[in-house]
């Protein structure tokens, strides 16, 4: 490895095995020119300029999301807090029992 940190196709990849060793599912897309995660309704994660980046909040003050955001380099370390964020939306907003109990597609 050259020590530069993976370009944002390769870092999506990366963060996506990452939170699969969690258990988390999440989908890797490259459209509109910046690779995303999407992990959970409400969590989306952009990979660019060398860092994740996702929404945790709202600043009614600003009239502003708050982001969080973790470099390429550490994807373990990315997942760990993404999956912090991922429990909280679920606490807040628990899926439907339609959903909760749809069988996964294969």
């Amino acid at each position: 490895m050259n020590g530069l940190p993976p370009q944002p196709p390769a870092a999506a990849q990366r963060l996506a095995a990452a939170l699969a060793h969690r258990g988390i599912t999440a989908d890797v897309h490259h459209d509109y020119g910046t690779p995303t995660v999407s992990v959970a309704v409400g969590l989306i994660v952009w990979c660019a300029d060398g860092m994740y980046w996702w929404r945790t909040g709202w600043n009614p003050r600003g009239h502003r999301p708050i982001y969080a955001g973790h470099p390429f380099t550490q994807p373990a370390r990315a997942a760990h807090r993404v999956a912090l964020r991922s429990t909280e939306l679920h606490m807040s907003h628990p899926l439907s029992s339609l959903i909760a109990g749809a069988q996964p597609c294969l």
